[in-house]
């Protein structure tokens, strides 16, 4: 569904509310040409108690610490970015929707070097419904390893949610499509499993949970987190710092996605290989059980992760 199509008419850009057709930069934005921003993406689910949007909190401490690298100032506080955030929602009465704030660079000048343009800020909300499709949680979906390989953090932070990186994913991820994927798995430098284009990768086997570490060149999901500690809450071993070799996906009695907006996905085939049976497996059943009780508030577990309207 396109924007034309959602009933969203409200941006909120650098301090102050502006209709949605009116939230627009010059065509020589620094950003627009090298790709120097930032950005995150959330969650606001409907809940009984109200609109609750998770782990609000991390997705703006990761928000400031990518700006850190490009040193980029962002010229409002966390509390402020809050406030807009939860006006914005109460303004265009969402609910359940994505919300993305950015940071970027503007219009001054167009060297490489940022020199004295300003750091443009902005946040859109709108609905967004399953990512992957609408059976995906259900029924899985088949990926494809791709031919594109991650970056390695000593070219470019991979732990900063950058926007000139996404370009990385968006091949990834359309050759997977072009393909007859619903997406791709990337590997790092080393040929190691990295993650997805905007989803990081769990493989389950013998009852226990793996997880590429943090060197592997992966972006340190919120989501991710969320699901290492609901599993081990629920009993189970998380090994979350190792190297998954490409061979292990093939083998793996289980493996599913996670992301804000893949939340959690399972992966029934790789490279036309089925995983294990092809249905969504049990640890990933009760995983992705429990994270959509816990989003949907239908348990009191958690509360500390929600922000709400």
């Amino acid at each position: 569904m396109g924007f034309d199509e959602m009933d969203v008419d409200t941006i909120w850009m650098d301090g102050e509310f502006v209709d949605w057709d009116e939230a627009q930069i010059h065509v020589l934005t620094h950003g627009l040409h090298y790709g120097s921003g930032i950005f995150e993406g959330a969650r606001c689910y409907e809940t009984e108690e109200g609109p609750a949007i998770f782990r609000w909190e991390e997705h703006l401490e990761r928000f400031y610490q990518s700006a850190k690298p490009y040193e980029m100032e962002i010229g409002h506080t966390a509390e402020e970015l809050t406030e807009a955030t939860l006006e914005l929602l109460e303004r265009q009465d969402l609910s359940s929707c994505y919300i993305r704030p950015i940071a970027f660079y503007g219009y001054d000048s167009l060297g490489v070097s940022p020199g004295d343009c300003p750091t443009r800020t902005a946040i859109a909300a709108w609905p967004w419904g399953t990512y992957l499709g609408e059976d995906a949680l259900e029924n899985g979906i088949d990926v494809m390893v791709s031919s594109w390989r991650k970056h390695s953090s000593s070219q470019i932070p991979t732990n900063a949610k950058t926007t000139g990186l996404y370009v990385n994913s968006m091949l990834a991820g359309e050759e997977a499509r072009r393909n007859g994927y619903a997406e791709a798995i990337v590997l790092n430098k080393e040929g190691h499993v990295a993650e997805g284009p905007g989803e990081n990768i769990f493989l389950v086997r013998d009852g226990e949970i793996y997880t590429p570490g943090l060197s592997e060149s992966i972006l340190d999901g919120i989501t991710r987190d969320t699901a290492i500690t609901l599993a081990e809450d629920l009993g189970y071993t998380v090994h979350d710092n190792v190297s998954i070799s490409r061979g292990e996906l093939n083998t793996a009695d289980e493996l599913f996605f996670t992301g804000s907006a893949a939340e959690v996905t399972p992966i029934r085939k790789v490279d036309n290989v089925v995983i294990a049976d092809g249905s969504r497996g049990p640890v990933t059943e009760e995983i992705q059980s429990k994270f959509f009780e816990v989003v949907e508030r239908r348990t009191d577990e958690y509360d500390e992760w929600f922000t709400y309207k």
